[in-house]
């Protein structure tokens, strides 16, 4: 048996290999822990710079009265918040954490916010969700977190109307070599520290930092997308590549 073989039924947990029937789980323990401080820690970890990266998202989504959009791996609600802030439409937001989904219900509650969103609990891989139901299907630093990144986006087409649009957001490879040393040194040495300090969990973020390094670069993942059978494919690079964003049609 070659390594290909043996690792047919893995897949990676940050730097670790696991079982690919136990990532799931993993991945839901991590999110449990830190979904009461997941916001504030998105705040503290970028500077107030995932900010400006999620607007950047929404502007270049456009997104239009009427739509139904569903945003996965959205729990806290921040994307589908912003969306309807800007125009009237429908989310779905759906997330494989309960906790995180009762984390955003609880923040659209507080914002008086009951209409125009609903909150599902379910995996990016095998969506609960009809075919050709959605104007638009979002992810935010969520795809990297999945078992199987090509079985998500072939669910992501699936359940998109033809001429629906995907986007996704995720942290990338940075494309500035100096900015690269220095993001790698804040990224291994301060943000788990703060992850124990804020969120009382320096493993969890311990595990974000890794699965960034081994989420795909961001022509990598350009080519998934058209493998999945997304057309009309554009990538832009947001603070030196820091982060990503990832267009696509269904046509």
């Amino acid at each position: 048996m070659n390594k290909s073989e043996r690792e047919a039924g893995s897949a990676d947990f940050g730097f670790r290999r696991v079982e690919a029937a136990d990532k799931p789980g993993l991945v839901r323990d991590v999110f449990d822990s830190v979904a009461p401080r997941y916001d504030l820690m998105n705040d503290l970890m970028s500077g107030g710079i995932h900010r400006l990266w999620k607007q950047a998202m929404i502007d270049w989504l456009g997104p239009r009265p009427g739509w139904h959009v569903l945003d996965v791996a959205g729990g806290t609600g921040d994307i589908a918040l912003r969306m309807l802030e800007r125009v009237t439409l429908h989310v779905t937001v759906c997330d494989l954490t309960p906790k995180m989904l009762g984390t955003g219900r609880d923040r659209a509650l507080d914002l008086g916010r009951t209409d125009g969103i609903d909150w599902i609990c379910g995996d990016a891989e095998l969506l609960p969700i009809a075919d050709n139901a959605c104007d638009a299907y979002t992810i935010a630093f969520g795809l990297r977190n999945v078992t199987h990144i090509d079985r998500a986006l072939a669910e992501a087409r699936r359940v998109l109307k033809p001429g629906g649009r995907f986007l996704c957001l995720e942290f990338s490879r940075v494309i500035l070599p100096v900015l690269g040393r220095l993001y790698d040194l804040y990224s291994f040495q301060v943000l788990p520290a703060l992850g124990a300090l804020v969120a009382g969990d320096r493993a969890a973020y311990e595990y974000l930092v890794e699965s960034i390094r081994r989420f795909p670069a961001q022509a990598e993942l350009a080519e998934m997308l058209r493998a999945a059978g997304f057309d009309m494919v554009k990538l832009r690079n947001l603070s030196g590549g820091i982060a990503a964003l990832h267009s696509a049609w269904r046509l």
